[in-house]
């Protein structure tokens, strides 16, 4: 596991770069899949996609009080995420990483 570990980590960094570091990921992921590596890559492509698809309501709003606190939880998550990937780790983002592992688990 350290070896996969070694290998997938650079690869699980760059998928946090929202879509275009996800497809990137993606593409250095697809000859030897690396298990660290695809954890993380489907941990970032369910924040992107949840990003994408929160942001397209709530960009229909102008307060303040509902855009401020959604850029704070999409700004945690993702540091939870990238930090984890840094650290060697695959810890599930909270509240949406198991969501994400199952929904994406072809990748």
């Amino acid at each position: 596991m350290q070896n996969d570990i070694l290998k997938g980590k650079q690869a699980a960094i760059i998928s946090y770069i929202l879509i275009v570091g996800v497809l990137i990921a993606l593409s250095m992921n697809s000859e030897d899949k690396n298990k660290f590596t695809s954890f993380h890559i489907r941990q970032s492509l369910g924040l992107t996609i949840t990003f994408i698809a929160i942001g397209m309501i709530i960009s229909n709003f102008s307060s303040p009080h509902i855009v401020f606190p959604f850029w704070i939880f999409i700004s945690i998550l993702w540091s939870f995420g990238i930090l984890s990937a840094i650290k060697g780790e695959m810890k599930p983002i909270p509240l949406l990483g198991e969501f994400y592992q199952n929904l994406f688990r072809n990748l």
